[in-house]
């Protein structure tokens, strides 16, 4: 099958929306679902907002770099947890505690790499589509008496 990148503008466009869909997810599975489900789908929906983000920024990244940059990030975050710094400021702040997090919580590291495998799959998916199919071009014109038939 032959293939064609989408533009940067188009990509860009995409990541937002995925970005904005990534958001409405994560609230929707905190006001329906409880207890572990909740908070490691927020997990995997955080690396994947993050991951909408980096593309956002980069539109020409190579989807398994925009899944790795944003599961580095999210790791990062997440030891981050271990120094208390986290903890501190999310007690200041309501989007410090959304961002940073508050606590380590080891089994949040393999959530995140949830997370970066379906970003990688949905950015590869959307990274590339199929080029319009062009009719047949003929090899060769037949002309007769000066007109081409």
């Amino acid at each position: 099958m032959i293939h064609r990148a989408i533009g940067p503008a188009r990509t860009r466009l995409v990541a937002a929306v995925a970005a904005v869909v990534t958001v409405v997810a994560g609230l929707a599975v905190r006001a329906t679902a409880q207890g572990s489900v909740a908070k490691y789908a927020g997990d995997a929906l955080y690396t994947v907002l993050i991951l909408t983000l980096v593309v956002l920024v980069a539109p020409r990244s190579r989807p398994v770099a925009a899944a790795g940059a944003a599961l580095a990030f999210s790791w990062a975050v997440e030891f981050l947890q271990l120094t208390g710094v986290p903890a501190e400021l999310s007690g200041r702040s309501v989007v410090a505690r959304l961002v940073l997090g508050s606590t380590f919580n080891a089994p949040d590291l393999l959530w995140y790499a949830v997370g970066a495998v379906l970003g990688w799959l949905a950015h590869t998916s959307f990274r590339r589509r199929p080029a319009p199919v062009s009719p047949p071009v003929p090899v060769s014109v037949r002309v007769r008496n000066g007109d081409a038939r």
